[in-house]
């Protein structure tokens, strides 16, 4: 299968204030993404609150995605499909594959916790089967579903059994565990690399390609930039790029982290996505006048995507 190379975005669900989503805005953000060197979306994952919408606005959502893109060069969309009912899940990817989207990707379900290789192959399974023309993308990101299981033993188990799994969405701490899957025989899968404050390390060794992030949103260029001085040889540029990442990754941290935090930003830098679904807790007016002022402080403002 194809392997992505570059940036994929992670999206947020632009809301209105009364917390209906708003599909007229997204041909913006399309267009905010793909100027800033972005080359797609994985929409309705943990960015974009998908487990917090119901199917017929992912659905909604999804082909207002696939109608702002059209005519991008090599953009590609896909389009999270995991629930906590796998029927739903099944559905959502057949509708995906109808309407033409790139692929579709799942993370493990948050209830019931998955505690089993098999438990997790087979839920894969019965997902992947609705969409068999579409790539298959896991989504790795313990951190929301305690799904804390190896993933080369996952890759092992479910090759050769899942056709159309293509790999990886790896959002975990493990650098040699993401190495190890990314060797796995001769580099078969692809590992996305999911942590934008890692993604100078993936590079250095020596196979990642592409990564889907969720700062990319509002900090696609400098991320996008550390991609690009690494492949011109210039390891000080792409460190100084990486920290700056970082940088940023701190005051989201201030504000309840990048769904929320990162959410408020794009406000800030001119596209108002609207709050966040309960039960976030969403950015205050005094709050957004802080965040304001720890981004000025890094210089954020011109950095950020224009």
């Amino acid at each position: 299968m194809e392997k992505i190379k570059g940036l994929i975005d992670a999206p947020f669900t632009p809301m209105h204030a009364d917390g209906s989503i708003n599909l007229s805005i997204i041909p913006d953000y399309a267009a905010l993404l793909y100027r800033n060197g972005l080359k797609g979306v994985f929409i309705n994952g943990s960015s974009g609150e998908g487990y917090m919408l119901t199917e017929d606005e992912r659905k909604q959502i999804a082909e207002a995605w696939m109608a702002a893109v059209k005519g991008f060069e090599d953009f590609k969309v896909i389009v999270h499909v995991g629930s906590t009912c796998v029927r739903s899940s099944k559905k959502l990817a057949e509708h995906a594959q109808a309407i033409g989207a790139f692929g579709i990707g799942a993370m493990a379900p948050p209830f019931p916790k998955v505690g089993r290789i098999e438990e997790l192959v087979k839920y894969c399974e019965e997902i992947a089967c609705g969409a068999p023309e579409l790539p298959f993308y896991f989504y790795h990101i313990p951190a929301f579903n305690g799904a804390f299981l190896s993933m080369l033993d996952f890759l092992q188990a479910v090759d050769g059994r899942i056709p159309n799994f293509a790999g990886i969405k790896y959002t975990f701490e493990s650098l040699y565990e993401y190495n190890r899957c990314r060797r796995y025989k001769d580099g078969k899968f692809d590992m996305l690399h999911g942590q934008d404050e890692t993604i100078l390390p993936c590079l250095a060794m020596g196979g990642a390609q592409g990564g889907i992030g969720g700062t990319t949103n509002y900090n696609g260029r400098c991320l996008v930039g550390i991609i690009d001085a690494w492949k011109a040889g210039d390891l000080e540029k792409a460190r100084a790029l990486q920290n700056y990442a970082q940088d940023v990754i701190d005051v989201i941290c201030h504000f309840r982290g990048n769904i929320v935090g990162g959410k408020r930003i794009m406000k800030l830098i001119g596209l108002d996505l609207g709050p966040n679904r309960t039960p976030f807790q969403n950015v205050t007016d005094e709050e957004e006048v802080q965040l304001r002022k720890e981004l000025e402080a890094i210089d954020f403002f011109n950095h950020c995507n224009k």
